[in-house]
């Protein structure tokens, strides 16, 4: 396992995207949410930096997987916590990486599930592509191509930092 990426700087790229897109579509008071793990570790970083007064909610999208009948019940599986409401809010929705898409459309049927979402914005910290659903992120932090036998994790929560694995580590 070796450290990846500079995490300041990646950290520094997502804080700058969600400004960015906040500003353009005038969005004052979003409601913050983070996928379990390593998105909930983001969006606490991600609600100091961006001065947001209101807790982040945390999604644990689990029983949301499309492939849960296959791979059965995490022993770790928490409850979901969101603390406000999701109708009619503008929702950012963070969380480490994204690869296939399939865990975002799980955390947004879930989301789904506690109201409408006047608009979700996604935001992730490492995009590797790869995609089998038609789900982009708003903002990243950075884009990687990794080889068939590469993985990234997000380690945390103190430091936060990225580790290049080989697949089976």
């Amino acid at each position: 396992m070796t450290a990846l990426l500079d995490m300041s700087r990646l950290l520094d790229e997502l804080e700058a995207g969600l400004r960015d897109i906040l500003d353009e579509r005038r969005v004052e008071a979003p409601a913050l949410i983070g996928i379990r793990t390593g998105g909930v570790w983001l969006a606490d970083v991600m609600r100091k930096r961006l001065g947001l007064e209101e807790p982040y909610g945390e999604l644990d999208i689990s029983f949301y997987r499309d492939d849960f009948s296959r791979i059965g019940l995490n022993p770790r599986v928490k409850p979901s916590s969101l603390p406000f409401s999701t109708e009619n809010r503008d929702v950012i929705l963070i969380d480490d990486v994204i690869m296939s898409g399939r865990t975002i459309r799980a955390a947004m049927n879930e989301i789904f599930d506690y109201g409408r979402p006047a608009s979700i914005i996604l935001a992730t910290l490492i995009d590797l592509g790869a995609r089998e659903l038609p789900i982009q992120p708003d903002v990243t932090g950075k884009v990687l191509a990794l080889e068939s036998h590469q993985r990234v994790k997000l380690r945390g929560p103190d430091p936060l930092h990225i580790e290049l694995q080989e697949a089976g580590q």
